[in-house]
């Protein structure tokens, strides 16, 4: 670490490819800078009044402003009502607007014809039958979020820093197009990435200090972890390539 408190890396290798990454839960520029940094390419704002992370339409004007043109921006809601939702798309005009509640394929299918944009289809995991609705949504949501479900006491759909069983996830067989969410930090994004190969991952309670309050800090070791992890996909890929042709 610098004498500024900044953490000095090298430049990430050209040869590391990464799954599509989503940081979620953002509150300030300073929070999209230390992601964009990194190399970033979506980041989620949460209009959900208990969540930490919760952020009202002018905070949410304000920093998709501060971002536009460097990242996508995806704005969670959670059962919202379509006066609601009608606000979002107009005024924040987010590229994704992430569907985190119960809703059912109906209703993504009502959100998407009211607003005009892509939705994302938050669905909760803790038993292999969750899993069922995957089919149920693809025909109406642009793109599927696995989330743990919520733990006993919580309001919060998501959030919670808490992982399901990702070999729930085997009876999708080749099915990898989905975001991965729920716990994931910088002590296991290296093993999500190895056991699941999921098409995206989306991070937020494990990357803060406190709830709602990120921490760069574990910004960067989230990213250094899942470069790591890339770069040593990339080396046994080599390796194995070089060993068959030998």
């Amino acid at each position: 670490m610098s004498l500024t408190g900044r953490f000095d890396r090298p430049n990430r290798d050209e040869r590391v490819t990464r799954p599509h990454i989503k940081i979620c839960g953002l509150k300030t520029e300073a929070d999209i800078d230390t992601v964009l940094e990194r190399g970033g390419k979506e980041i989620g704002f949460i209009h959900f009044a208990p969540s930490p992370r919760h952020l009202e339409m002018e905070a949410m004007m304000r920093l998709r402003a501060h971002a536009l043109g460097r990242a996508a921006v995806t704005v969670v809601t959670v059962d919202a009502d379509n006066e609601t939702l009608a606000r979002i798309a107009e005024r924040i005009r987010p590229d994704t607007l992430q569907l985190h509640g119960s809703e059912s394929p109906a209703r993504v299918a009502e959100i998407a014809a009211l607003t005009g944009l892509p939705v994302m289809k938050a669905i909760s995991v803790s038993v292999p039958q969750d899993l069922e609705a995957v089919a149920r949504f693809r025909p109406v949501a642009d793109r599927i979020l696995l989330d743990a479900k919520r733990p006993k006491g919580s309001v919060l759909p998501g959030g919670n820093g808490v992982s399901f069983d990702w070999s729930l996830l085997d009876a999708l067989g080749e099915d990898r197009q989905f975001l991965l969410s729920g716990g994931i930090n910088p002590s296991n994004v290296a093993e999500a990435v190895r056991r699941v190969r999921p098409q995206g991952l989306d991070a937020s309670s494990g990357l803060e200090s406190a709830p709602g309050r990120k921490d760069a800090g574990l910004i960067h070791r989230f990213f250094d972890a899942l470069d790591a992890a890339a770069l040593a996909d990339a080396s046994d890929a080599s390796s194995s390539l070089e060993r068959r042709f030998a």
